[in-house]
């Protein structure tokens, strides 16, 4: 019995442990979760704006423009840029992107996948270990991106992939990342990142009539580099977020299943304690019976 008690005593100051590590990770991760939000909430906005008015440029510019970024290529070979965190705790947000990353090789690049032609490049290195792990072509030169998180190491990405898609090494070139919501919901994309998609024209709706100043071709030169830098930005920033969300989340899960199982362990230490010193007490008054006897 004194054994059981000392096992039982055992666990609860291993669960008390536990949880102060899972409530002090909260804590750091709400601090973080703070700051990213406030980068995504200001870039968000800016972003989707600068990509809806390239893809207006390029849908009403003149058919005759040669854009190599914007040219719509048989896909014989494709990218995959992967954001994920370098971290884990963080509940199932690697594991979803990890499984949307195959699930579009699957889905959309199987052929291309079968010839050896679907390569990775991984922002993040849990992302870099499971799809290595997992036999896929992964490339790591950017998956330390985190370890510096600014603007000017995301556009090395950026400007390596628009290199590779203008000198025909990829095809088609997609981000697969987490879009943050809030701290408890985020939503996985896969999102099309070069060729640059032309507008959709919907019938009835009037078409935009732009002035170009300076000339079209130099205007959508200079344009295009710096929105694609700003869309992959804005990919990492919302994976960054979504990951702090996640981890404050699951910490928060784990806090509160540290509670429920601390309740049940003392109940059960409790019961054990009551045992043994009825068990106590009895051999007590048996033994004064005895001796009377």
């Amino acid at each position: 019995m004194a054994g059981q008690l000392k096992e039982v005593r055992s666990r609860i100051k291993s669960v008390q442990s536990t949880q102060q590590i899972t409530k002090a990770m909260k804590m750091v991760s709400a601090a973080k979760l703070r700051r990213a939000q406030d980068s995504i909430t200001q870039m968000r906005p800016y972003a989707k704006k600068l990509q809806e008015m390239l893809s207006n440029i390029i849908g009403s510019a003149d058919g005759g423009l040669t854009l190599k970024l914007a040219e719509v290529r048989t896909i014989e070979k494709v990218l995959l840029i992967v954001v994920t965190s370098d971290r884990g705790l963080c509940g199932g947000y690697n594991a979803n992107i990890i499984k949307l990353a195959k699930a579009t090789i699957a889905e959309k690049y199987q052929t291309q996948f079968t010839k050896g032609n679907v390569s990775i490049w991984n922002i993040g290195k849990k992302g870099f270990e499971a799809l290595t792990k997992s036999g896929y072509n992964t490339n790591d030169t950017f998956k330390d991106i985190f370890l510096n998180l600014k603007f000017e190491t995301v556009q090395s990405a950026a400007k390596a992939a628009m290199n590779a898609f203008e000198n025909k090494e990829f095809d088609a070139i997609e981000i697969i990342y987490s879009e943050f919501k809030n701290a408890a919901t985020q939503v996985y994309i896969a999102e099309a990142f070069l060729p640059i998609p032309k507008s959709v024209k919907v019938v009835g709706q009037k078409q935009s009539d732009f002035i170009f100043e300076p000339a079209v071709e130099i205007l959508i030169a200079e344009l295009m580099p710096k929105i694609l830098n700003t869309q992959l930005f804005k990919a990492v920033l919302d994976g960054n977020a979504s990951e702090h969300g996640a981890r404050m989340t699951a910490m928060d899960k784990a806090s509160e299943n540290a509670n429920e199982l601390l309740k049940s362990l003392k109940i059960s230490y409790n019961r054990a304690r009551q045992a043994a010193i009825t068990t106590e007490l009895t051999e007590i008054v048996s033994g004064a019976a005895a001796l009377q006897g």
